[in-house]
């Protein structure tokens, strides 16, 4: 029996997990034979966010799978991605059988198939959204792991990418979950992200990042925390910065940007390799590079407010 693999994109954060477990708990429930045998899946292994989120609610992570476990006749759903550089390296486009997502589409497939591209914070926004059309409703806890997903996405609801219908889901859920204290959630899930203490400065420059196809190859990575100062003290900079060197390298993209976004003081300052970075960036948002880090102010959202300027100024 054929196989419905539904995967989020490399690197994953806590929406590319939970919307693809979300879809597939949906398809189980659906009636008729279109999804065959669905099962979340993910390319890599959890970051820490997503690990204590997981872990206070005992869940297990999805299976890690790669291209090689993915046969003919399998098909795969994409969730919260679509671009080719943020799919499971080595997959078969002719497998691919659907894409859910809320980013801007760039791809290019060799036959129609479904698409469900919807301007909302996150994925697990839509997914819920599907599961009302269809009169589903998640059991408790995969409720408060998609609470969470909107919350991380959304940055508490106050990513530029917000809209109506996260904050209307996330309360939907919350009461589904029986989460009286959202503020109190949210501070959770920031506070885990937050936490790097296990990780190595490559991995914190790689924690979460995307390769952006401008005209220029950019990488553009985002470290969201509560304590921004320890990111930019002076040897923790230098860390950093060494280790982005390293990663731009590694991956061969022509720019590279780690943007250090305070949650709670509603603030991002990027972190500027060299002069090629530091060029485009202030052509991107203005402003003087002190010290290797320009502040673009109030700007949280990658998709929405950080990669299109620089994306502009690049082309």
């Amino acid at each position: 029996m054929p196989t419905t693999f539904i995967i989020g994109h490399t690197k994953p954060d806590t929406d590319a997990v939970v919307a693809p477990m979300a879809l597939a708990y949906l398809y189980r429930e659906l009636p008729g034979d279109q999804y065959p045998n669905p099962i979340a899946a993910i390319s890599e292994e959890l970051n820490p966010e997503t690990t204590a989120i997981f872990a206070k609610f005992g869940v297990e992570a999805p299976r890690i799978i790669s291209a090689d476990d993915v046969n003919a006749d399998d098909r795969v759903i994409l969730v919260d991605h679509n671009e080719e550089s943020q799919r499971l390296p080595g997959l078969n486009q002719e497998n691919i059988y659907e894409i859910l997502d809320h980013h801007k589409a760039n791809l290019n497939l060799p036959s129609p198939i479904a698409m469900t591209f919807l301007p909302w914070g996150s994925s697990s926004t839509i997914v819920y959204h599907l599961m009302k059309l269809h009169g589903v409703n998640p059991e408790k806890t995969l409720a408060a792991l998609m609470l969470a997903a909107i919350l991380s996405d959304t940055v508490g609801y106050k990513s530029a990418t917000t809209t109506e219908m996260d904050r209307e889901a996330g309360s939907a859920l919350a009461e589904i979950a029986e989460i009286t204290d959202v503020e109190a959630y949210t501070l959770e899930i920031f506070k885990a992200k937050s936490d790097v203490s296990k990780l190595t400065d490559e991995q914190i420059v790689k924690n979460d990042y995307k390769v952006f196809d401008f005209a220029k190859k950019t990488m553009i990575n985002q470290v969201e925390t509560v304590e921004q100062d320890y990111f930019l003290s002076d040897t923790k900079k230098a860390d950093l910065l060494k280790a982005m060197e390293a990663v731009k390298a590694e991956l061969g993209v022509d720019l590279i940007f780690t943007a250090i976004t305070d949650v709670l003081q509603v603030n991002t300052k990027l972190l500027i390799l060299s002069d090629a970075e530091r060029e485009v960036a202030e052509k991107a948002f203005g402003g003087t590079t002190a010290n290797q880090v320009l502040d673009i102010g109030p700007l949280m959202s990658r998709k929405k407010e950080i990669a299109p300027p620089i994306e502009k100024a690049l082309a």
